[in-house]
């Protein structure tokens, strides 16, 4: 695969864009708004910086930023191309507009994947003439610094079509994963998801502090999980492995499950509970000074991981 579009120039478009370029595709940036594909590309070059600064860009920031081409012409972006990924807000009736337009213009073997968080690509595709080569790829933000990458068919989408983007997102660098049949939230957003649930759950019965929660995970689960998965924590967590840990806990675990069973709204005094503790941690003038420091602690984060990787046994 050669040429990239991305429509949409925010946050994971950028994003997008960057993961693309730097892998060496050219890419056609495009969003309907002037101001924010100007914004974007402008963000854009900053973030190169700041990965050429972590040894995160084997060239120079210019050099990959020359391979992103803004414009405003949706039809322009997609010509040529051969794989579109829409990054549009997450509303059903505008990502339906917008595959129209990207089924009608892209060239006829171009991928078409969205960057959908919730949304199965049945809910806005369904009816076009080229459905068939119509998926989510979803994204953690940021995509060029978080690397994994959602695959999810439709029962619609041709096989040929997932196999391709699997294996252009292991080309670009991505850790693409296959959700093999359509669920809402795919995989990641469930599973984040049933952690959340619990987090608001044990606040609103005063088990814990909004701090506290935080405490527990960053210094706690999150440790481990930088490094693997919650099957490989747990095998590694008994002497026998799995099936020893399984046997220690199941009991434990199916317990604390039947007692989660009940699901609760988020209710707007828990929000605004919790929205009032981090205000006290983080003024809201501070949020964006915050999102900068955590992009390059990522950015640190996989700059030692790239090194830790050659050394992992098995």
């Amino acid at each position: 695969m050669e040429k990239v579009a991305v429509i949409g120039a925010g946050l994971i478009g950028r994003g997008w864009a960057i993961v693309f370029a730097r892998a060496g595709r050219p890419v056609a940036l495009t969003d309907a708004d002037p101001g924010a594909l100007g914004r974007g590309m402008e963000l854009l070059r900053e973030n190169l910086e700041d990965l050429a600064g972590f040894g995160l860009i084997d060239e120079a920031p210019e050099a990959v930023a020359a391979r992103v081409t803004a414009t405003e012409d949706l039809g322009e972006a997609l010509s040529g191309c051969d794989y579109a990924q829409e990054c549009v807000l997450e509303k059903v009736d505008l990502k339906a507009q917008v595959f129209a337009e990207m089924d009608r213009l892209a060239p006829e073997g171009a991928i078409l994947a969205s960057s959908a968080s919730f949304s199965p690509v049945s809910d806005f595709a369904s009816d076009l003439p080229g459905r068939h080569r119509c998926l989510v790829a979803h994204p953690v933000n940021p995509p060029h610094l978080v690397p994994l990458v959602e695959i999810v068919p439709a029962p619609f989408t041709d096989p040929d079509a997932v196999e391709r983007a699997r294996r252009l997102m292991a080309e670009v660098g991505q850790a693409p994963i296959v959700v093999e049949r359509e669920v809402f939230g795919f995989v990641l957003n469930r599973l984040q998801a049933a952690l959340l649930n619990e987090a608001f759950r044990l606040v609103e019965d005063g088990l814990v502090s909004p701090a506290d929660l935080d405490v527990t995970v960053k210094h706690g689960l999150g440790l481990r999980w930088v490094f693997m998965g919650p099957f490989e924590t747990i095998d590694l967590n008994a002497p026998g492995g799995i099936a020893d840990y399984a046997e220690r806990a199941r009991a434990a675990m199916l317990r604390m499950a039947e007692e989660q069973a009940d699901p609760r709204p988020w209710a707007p005094g828990l929000v605004e509970k919790i929205e009032a503790a981090r205000r006290q941690e983080l003024a809201a003038d501070g949020l964006q000074a915050k999102q900068d420091w955590r992009d390059r602690r990522l950015m640190a984060l996989l700059a030692q991981k790239r090194k830790a990787a050659a050394r992992e046994p098995g």
